[in-house]
């Protein structure tokens, strides 16, 4: 006897079936619905339609809304992914330059605890004209800033940079302790040992932190990107996709037309499109991640 219990096959199945099941009808059962009704003209009341993919044809060639929503979701996607360097070297420099950085991660983490509705309506708050008491507004006609002073949220050309500002401050402490956790993870003794090679400072974290926190980063990107694709609930307290749709990103559209329209067999079309972006960004960041780590060894 080796005291190691062999346990079969069919054993660890009957362990994982129940999870598995319950997953797949949280998870994999609504999805496969919405491709379904994605292909009906369905008002949400009495049977749904068959129509094919009449809703694909009309999303892709004849919505005015949904190409400059997938825009602004991929602007979305972009300042995130941009972020994420900016919350790494925030965490590097919080670890190697602070004793205890503790007090300061927690500062940056707090908007992310915040509910949405808080921050949402705190940003409005910011954002209003000066007349109606908008600190932004404020503080830049006392610097003398007049044509800085903008209609924020009512601007169709300004209100999408300013929900995605909001957005990026929210969770930008998020990211930085994802990478902080990474960064602390990695050995001293790998340093040290750097350090009498002549490795030290920005060449240690070149040559050491961004190898070994990569994995940490790969995260951090892939969460930034699903979470940008499925941006909703910052949109929604502050504009509500307006003005004229010009904040609206695909989600909010979707979510507007299904529950404000009731055009459901069309908004289902519009998250079968989310559910596929969301698959197809995560299958693209993986390989461009494994592809890099090969390059690297």
């Amino acid at each position: 006897m080796n005291g190691v219990l062999k346990v079969s096959k069919l054993t660890i199945a009957m362990f994982i079936l129940p999870c598995l099941l319950l997953y797949a009808a949280i998870v994999f059962l609504p999805i496969a619905l919405s491709f379904y009704y994605s292909t009906t003209e369905w008002t949400g009341i009495g049977l749904p339609k068959f129509i094919g993919i009449q809703n694909y044809v009309e999303l892709f060639t004849n919505d005015p809304v949904f190409w400059p929503s997938f825009k602004r979701t991929m602007l979305f996607v972009l300042f995130s992914v941009i972020e994420i360097p900016f919350a790494l070297f925030l965490a590097m420099l919080l670890s190697r330059v602070l004793r205890k950085p503790n007090f300061l991660i927690s500062s940056y983490f707090l908007p992310v605890i915040l509910s949405v509705a808080v921050v949402g309506q705190l940003w409005k708050s910011i954002y209003n004209p000066a007349s109606l008491g908008g600190m932004l507004n404020k503080i830049l006609l006392s610097l003398g800033l007049d044509n800085w002073a903008l209609n924020w949220l009512t601007d169709p050309n300004v209100a999408i940079y300013a929900i995605i500002f909001v957005a990026l401050w929210q969770y930008l402490g998020y990211h930085v302790l994802i990478q902080f956790t990474g960064v602390q993870n990695i050995p001293s003794d790998i340093y040290e040992a750097a350090k009498i090679d002549g490795a030290e400072g920005l060449k240690a974290d070149w040559l050491i932190t961004l190898p070994l926190v990569m994995p940490v980063f790969k995260i951090s990107i892939v969460l930034a990107v699903i979470g940008s694709l499925k941006a909703f609930d910052t949109i929604i307290v502050m504009t509500g996709g307006g003005p004229a749709n010009s904040t609206d990103v695909i989600s909010t559209y979707m979510y507007n037309l299904s529950f404000q329209s009731y055009k459901y067999g069309y908004g289902s079309a519009i998250s079968a499109v989310l559910v596929v972006l969301c698959l197809v960004f995560t299958i693209l960041i993986n390989l461009i991640f494994k592809r890099a780590e090969k390059s690297v060894s």
